[in-house]
């Protein structure tokens, strides 16, 4: 009575696949594109540096170890090093663990 039909308007149809495949490709390709930039990009950045840092790394350095020793540097070889924690004590660890050179006199305001 008071309501009257409703009919669907139609349109000309769209080519079917057209830019479909473009459509979808887009937001993966950007959100690889961020990943890369975001997270991929400055951890490889971080282990460079880390790598540097090994190689950089000689006799008399203070050091702060993963496990949050400090010590100071006394023998280096290709893969372990040994690090004097106090007064005649001695630890072997793997380069690997060393995570910041600390500047030098850094041990002695402690």
């Amino acid at each position: 009575m008071f309501i009257t039909n409703a009919y669907a308007q139609t349109t000309a149809a769209a080519p079917a696949g057209a830019g479909g495949f473009l459509e979808m490709t887009w937001p993966l390709i950007l959100m690889f594109v961020i990943m890369y930039f975001l997270m991929i990009r400055p951890q490889q950045k971080r282990a460079k540096e880390h790598k540097t840092m090994m190689d950089a790394l000689g006799k008399g350095d203070e050091v702060v170890t993963a496990g949050g020793m400090l010590g100071k540097v006394v023998k280096v070889s290709e893969t372990y090093v040994t690090i004097e924690v106090a007064a005649n004590t001695e630890v072997v660890m793997q380069k690997n663990s060393i995570t910041t050179i600390l500047p030098k006199g850094t041990l002695k305001a402690l």
